[in-house]
């Protein structure tokens, strides 16, 4: 059967594995199958003889373990055990029950017992974890038994087993505290969600900046919860979970809340899972790992700046939580929004052809809050000051003057992107990677941002011994730097990664600026989204032409939406907002889109360029990806691997690549694409040659699939 044209919708292809979950299949073939299914748990002791368990174990082999069931012990599919794996005891799932086993009874170890602490699995999550591992080409139990939180994997087997926790009751169920009225386009857009509550409806909620796209999600939850079920909402960023955190907390002041992403320490998230797992978590909130949480009661799912890249998983099970939140939805029967000012193509496009519905939020909901002016400053008649248009300038001092707050976004942490030399051309590089090192200060190091190095500014240049070395280019802090004595008495304020490594610190400090108490913000993309600072009026972008000039093609797209996601910033109560962009190419029509909030018609360009060159969303892509200890044994293993099952009609194979950061961390790596017009034929083809490589990656070489990538590079 061929699949929907879109990725999220390839779960419809395995319906057939969603419904076996629900049906006692005891006649299966007995062979360990690298995708498996799971028995029903209302089946387990039908038959007595049934004393032989499938487990499914976190480890880098593609089958399933048999288990002895001790006399003593009642499991079924679902439940939590530890066994001895080696000499060490592993916690894992069990997937099915079995009559027999290919090893002799004799040989089979027995299951040590019933992890208590963990509830029993529901058969839909078991098929939801099936699905991700057929789709991305996983190892079952790699993708089951790792969802599991690390704490309680690595806890000590527990004596006796737990139950299952129930919905409350219907008049102790918490209340909603609406915190603002709903304008006409959300209240329409509630309606029509709520609607779908009790069967799959994927929506697009396509609203501008500012269009309140949060209070529809809240009241959804609220209708989510009123019928007895749970709610999951998804953001792409940790940042950006203490404002909306604080949101749903202030709107569900009785509800209890899970809060899910990997900055948490090991015990609150084993609790946060353990909440939502048992049913007594009302609202799940988190970033991508949220969505494989186990859920026995999910109504309703909500996908926030579904367009951004942090939804995709880059390392591990490399899955994009938003494909896998509709997939999910499929599974469960319920309504799931994906809501953006700035959609991705593949979304777009989904909606266009009538597989998602979308709805409009075409106006700012505060009252008197209108979308910002954008406009251009051409630095080739306004030349910048320390990266800085006499323009922008002027623009910040009205601004402090009146008593509003500007953002100043350049998208480059650190001091400056390299340190080089001008008498010969040396630019400081990392020994690691195949990357430049970025200068930080104060105080004054390089660091490497792709394997964590730290070097010391050289005092000359290795090469030619020139000790007027330079700083090119601007990150953060030294724009940061170039404020502060723009404008003295102006308070200054530095959002990047490394001024948000401490969670509790970065949220008092977006707190405060809330409050008025910044007059000039200085940031990355961690302040382009989510965030609601009433004092800010003005925007100034700088180096935005850098990503136009970039050879990914999905740069455009995610310049549109970086642009307009952070010009969204200004005039977002009554005073009204301006953006300056900064540009050497102000005729550019990306910037013309831009100027005139027409995502629409910046989508159908990009949509119509891709659909002539070859690109995704019109073809269906796949990586197999390696590195080893030279680029050579990495890219003579992809061209072994390639010929190792024959390539099917309708599937294209590339000649293996090295990557464009081609060493990182001292290990080389390179690339081999594979694209078709058929999701499935592309999909029979991954798992034939995934089952072909098996464990043929020679000496140093380790390799793995990336299903619908992000990153060609």
């Amino acid at each position: 059967m061929e699949s929907p044209s879109c990725p999220q919708c390839y779960a419809q292809v395995l319906g057939t594995r969603f419904k076996l979950l629900r049906q006692a299949d005891t006649t299966q073939s007995q062979k360990s199958s690298r995708f498996v299914t799971a028995q029903s748990p209302e089946f387990t002791f039908a038959c007595g003889n049934l004393r032989i368990a499938r487990i499914a174990l976190d480890v880098p082999v593609a089958k399933l373990f048999d288990y002895r069931i001790p006399e003593s012990l009642h499991l079924a599919a679902g439940d939590c055990v530890w066994v001895p794996f080696g000499r060490s005891a592993r916690l894992g799932i069990v997937v099915g029950l079995a009559l027999r086993s290919e090893l002799p009874l004799a040989r089979l170890r027995s299951v040590l017992g019933p992890c208590e602490s963990v509830p029993r699995l529901g058969s839909d999550w078991l098929g939801f974890m099936s699905f991700l591992a057929q789709y991305y080409q996983r190892p079952f139990g790699q993708v089951a038994a790792a969802c599991l939180p690390p704490r309680l994997r690595r806890a000590q087997p527990l004596k006796s087993g737990g139950g299952e926790s129930s919905s409350p009751p219907l008049s102790e169920r918490p209340r909603f505290l609406a915190p603002h009225p709903l304008t006409e386009a959300q209240r329409r857009a509630v309606d029509r969600i709520a609607s779908a509550f009790g069967r799959f409806q994927p929506f697009l909620l396509h609203g501008v900046t500012g269009s309140g796209k949060t209070e529809v999600y809240l009241h959804l939850i609220s209708l989510a919860i009123a019928r007895g079920c749970q709610a999951l909402l998804l953001v792409p960023e940790i940042g950006l979970t203490p404002q909306l955190e604080a949101r749903v907390r202030s709107a569900f002041p009785a509800a209890r809340i899970a809060l899910l992403h990997s900055g948490l320490q090991a015990r609150p998230r084993s609790e946060a899972w353990l909440a939502a797992a048992r049913g007594e978590a009302e609202i799940v909130l988190g970033t991508r790992l949220a969505v494989l949480a186990p859920m026995p009661r999910l109504g309703f799912i909500a996908v926030d700046e579904e367009h951004d890249s942090s939804f995709k998983q880059q390392e591990g099970l490399r899955y994009s939580a938003r494909d896998a939140a509709v997939a999910r939805a499929r599974a469960i029967a319920c309504p799931v929004v994906l809501g953006s000012a700035t959609p991705a193509l593949e979304t777009w496009h989904n909606a266009l052809a009538g597989r998602y519905e979308r709805i409009e939020l075409p106006e700012r909901a505060a009252a008197g809050a209108r979308l910002p002016e954008i406009r251009t400053v051409d630095l080739r008649a306004d030349p910048p000051r320390a990266g800085i248009a006499p323009t922008a300038i002027e623009a910040i001092a009205t601004r402090l003057a009146a008593g509003e707050q500007s953002l100043v976004f350049v998208n480059r942490r650190g001091y400056a992107p390299v340190v080089c030399c001008d008498a010969c051309g040396w630019a400081a590089g990392c020994r690691r990677c195949s990357a430049h090192l970025v200068l930080h200060a104060p105080p004054a190091c390089l660091r490497c941002h792709h394997c964590g190095a730290r070097e010391a500014v050289p005092r000359a240049c290795p090469v030619c011994g020139n000790v007027d070395l330079r700083p090119a280019g601007r990150g953060t802090q030294r724009v940061e730097e170039a404020l502060l004595r723009l404008f003295p008495r102006a308070r200054v304020i530095r959002f990047d990664r490394d001024s948000a490594r401490r969670r509790r610190h970065f949220a008092l400090t977006l707190e405060a600026v809330r409050r008025g108490e910044g007059d000039i913000l200085v940031g990355t993309q961690l302040l382009a989204k989510g965030h609601d600072f009433p004092a800010l009026t003005l925007v100034v972008v700088l180096d935005a032409d850098r990503s136009l000039r970039a050879t990914d093609y999905r740069a455009p797209e995610r310049l549109f939406a970086t642009l307009l996601q952070v010009a969204g910033r200004a005039g977002r109560r009554d005073q009204p907002g301006l953006v300056l962009v900064q540009t050497r190419l102000p005729g550019h029509p990306l910037y013309a889109a831009l100027a005139a909030h027409d995502y629409a018609a910046f989508a159908a360009t990009q949509l119509e360029e891709r659909r002539a060159a070859g690109f995704p969303p019109f073809v269906h892509e796949a990586l197999l990806r390696a590195e080893a200890d030279s680029l050579e044994a990495a890219l003579s293993f992809l061209r072994r691997a390639a010929r190792l099952v024959p390539v099917p009609p309708g599937v294209r194979a590339y000649d293996p690549v090295p990557r464009l950061v081609s060493r990182k961390a001292g290990r080389h790596r390179a690339q081999l694409l594979f694209q078709s017009d058929s999701r499935p034929r592309l999909q029979r083809h991954l798992a034939a040659l995934g089952e072909a490589l098996g464990d043929r990656a020679p000496g140093s070489v380790r390799w793995h699939w990336d299903v619908d990538p992000i990153e060609l590079e």
